[in-house]
C-alpha cells in the first residue's frame, strides 16, 4: 500500500432503499467536465484510497441535489475528440482496480441514482486475487447498463520501476504486451470493446503514450488535476482522485475546482 501511495504522490453506510431520486433542472452553463477516480469502499475506511460506503452516498446525493450532470467517460472522450458536447456541470464516475466493494458497496447506490460508471480493471487479479471482484460479477455489473469495463493494464504494473530494471527492448515488450494483453482478455471474457486505459499509478510519458496508441486505446487517463477542454490530450486525460475527506464543503470545492475555467484552474497533485 505504501509503495502505491508514493508513486501516487510522485505524480499526481448505504443510502436509504427506495425509488431513485427524481432528476432535478440542472442550472444553466457552458459545458464543462471533472472525472472523479475512486478505487475501494468501505463500512469504516481504513486508508487514503478507501472512501466510506456512506460518504459515497452522500457524495451521490450531493451530485443528485445541485444540479450536476452524471455522464459516460465516453461522451467526454467524444467531446475532446470535437464529437459532441458537454451538459452543464458535467461529472464523470470512475473506479480503479476492480476490488469487490465495487459490487458490494458501489453497485446498490450506483443503481439507485442511476449514474454511469466507468471501471478500469486490471484482468489479472479478476477471479485470482482475494480482495478483487469475479468475472461473474464484472459480468453482472455489465448487465446493469451503468458499468463500462475498461483496462488498467494486465497486472498494474510500476513503469518506470519496470524500466529500470529491464533491457530497452525487453521494456518495449512488457510495455506492449500489458497493453494488448488487457484489452484481449476483457474483450474476449466481457465481449465488449475495450479502447479505454487507466494509466497504473498516474505513470505515463510519450514512449508509453505512443504505445498506447499502437495497442489500440483511444484516450487514456491520469490522476493529475486539470480541467478537460477540447485541447486537452487524449492520452492524458486528467481525473481527479476522491478521498474519505471530501465530504460537504470539501467535495464541493472539489468539484468547483474541477469545472473552474482553465486561466483559473491551479494544476498539481492535490494528495
Amino acid at each position: 500500500m505504501m509503495k502505491w501511495l508514493v508513486a501516487l504522490l510522485a505524480v499526481g453506510s448505504l443510502a436509504a432503499a427506495g425509488a431513485p431520486p427524481k432528476p432535478r433542472k440542472s442550472p444553466a452553463g457552458a459545458g464543462s467536465a471533472i472525472i472523479l477516480a475512486y478505487h475501494r469502499f468501505a463500512p469504516k475506511s481504513p486508508g487514503m484510497t478507501t472512501v466510506e460506503t456512506s460518504v459515497f452516498a452522500s457524495q451521490l446525493q450531493f451530485l443528485h441535489d445541485n444540479g450536476y450532470h452524471v455522464v459516460p467517460l465516453r461522451q467526454v472522450v467524444n467531446y475532446i475528440q470535437g464529437r459532441g458536447e458537454l451538459p452543464p456541470r458535467a461529472v464523470v464516475i470512475t473506479a480503479d482496480d476492480g476490488h469487490k466493494s465495487v459490487f458490494t458497496d458501489m453497485r446498490p447506490l450506483i443503481e439507485r441514482y442511476r449514474f454511469p460508471v466507468t471501471l478500469f480493471i486490471y484482468p489479472s487479479a479478476i477471479s485470482n486475487a482475494s480482495y478483487a471482484m469475479t468475472w461473474p460479477e464484472l459480468k453482472q455489473l455489465q448487465a446493469t447498463g451503468l458499468f463500462d469495463v475498461e483496462s488498467h493494464t494486465y497486472w498494474h504494473p510500476d513503469f518506470r520501476a519496470e524500466k529500470l530494471r529491464r533491457s530497452a527492448s525487453d521494456y518495449r515488450k512488457f510495455v506492449s504486451w500489458q497493453l494488448e494483453k488487457s484489452r484481449e482478455v476483457l474483450a474476449r471474457r466481457l465481449g465488449k470493446r475495450v479502447d479505454l486505459l487507466a494509466w497504473p499509478y498516474g505513470i505515463y510519458d510519450g514512449d508509453l503514450m505512443a504505445a498506447a496508441r499502437q495497442a489500440g486505446y483511444i484516450a487514456a487517463f491520469s490522476v493529475a488535476w486539470g480541467r478537460i477542454t477540447p485541447r486537452t490530450d487524449l492520452m492524458a486525460v486528467p481525473r481527479f482522485i476522491v478521498t474519505d475527506r471530501d465530504v460537504g464543503k470539501t467535495f464541493a470545492a472539489l468539484l468547483a475546482e474541477g469545472l473552474r475555467p482553465i486561466r483559473a484552474a491551479r494544476l498539481g497533485s492535490r494528495h
